[in-house]
């Protein structure tokens, strides 16, 4: 077992990495972190995470949270559900919705759900200049002074409808999203993060890959696609954005 929980792959070409970003606003680092870390996290988020509920129903709608241990008990599964008819509804219509498992990495730290556990010592190496120095090298953008993040969990049935990261305002530069999926995660159990443009064509995808960290500009329109009934369970990633305050 590696001493570190979270290394950067000190092979990374950031030259290129940087010319990619600068021509397309997104970028697909692969195997971003040595092997045996990113096994390690894989295992944390995989066997040692306790997933509460996520969902939204309308752009103008509030996220709605249900927790682990409020999914424990009839009443919070009931308005989990509740909360996941309202998303797919609003979906259906046309509207904006999401739904997927989540535990929230800066939430978990300052409420202290596991004090120095590895979901806090993560979202620590996040903030590490190591990290962040990566992501100012690639992205060009020597303002990045941290990062937030929640680990998430897309499951049969869940989505994140189409949006543009629009909270400019609260500091957000970059969004990010660092896969820890199965090996060879297939086409056909969706899970994608798609970018697209003002018709609604889809320009460029993502597969979930493992080991993969995709930066992008925020704003800009993506989603990440329905995955089915049939997909296994283990679209695992940490995502978030880099700030500039």
């Amino acid at each position: 077992m590696s001493t570190k929980l979270f290394e950067i792959n000190p092979d990374l070409d950031r030259a290129a990495l940087a010319e990619a970003f600068a021509r397309d606003r997104r970028v697909q680092i692969r195997d971003v972190l040595t092997r045996e870390t990113a096994e390690e996290i894989r295992m944390i988020l995989g066997n040692h995470t306790q997933w509460g509920l996520a969902s939204q129903a309308g752009e103008k709608g509030e996220p709605q949270q249900v927790l682990a241990k409020e999914l424990s008990e009839p009443a919070g599964k009931q308005r989990a559900q509740e909360n996941v008819n309202k998303a797919m509804q609003e979906t259906a219509q046309g509207g904006y919705g999401f739904h997927f498992a989540q535990y929230s990495l800066v939430q978990g730290y300052m409420e202290k759900w596991n004090p120095d556990g590895p979901h806090d010592l993560l979202l620590e190496y996040l903030n590490t200049e190591e990290f962040l120095q990566l992501a100012r090298d690639v992205c060009g953008m020597p303002e990045l002074v941290k990062a937030d993040g929640q680990a998430t969990l897309f499951a049969q049935q869940h989505y994140l409808g189409v949006h543009i990261d629009s909270h400019v305002a609260e500091g957000w530069r970059v969004a990010y999203v660092m896969n820890f999926t199965l090996d060879d995660w297939k086409p056909d159990w969706g899970g994608y993060l798609n970018f697209l443009d003002e018709e609604g064509d889809i320009i460029h995808g993502y597969r979930p890959r493992f080991n993969a960290l995709n930066m992008f500009a925020v704003p800009a329109k993506h989603n990440v696609s329905y995955v089915p009934p049939f997909a296994p369970v283990g679209r695992l990633a940490i995502t978030g954005w880099l700030r500039d305050r």
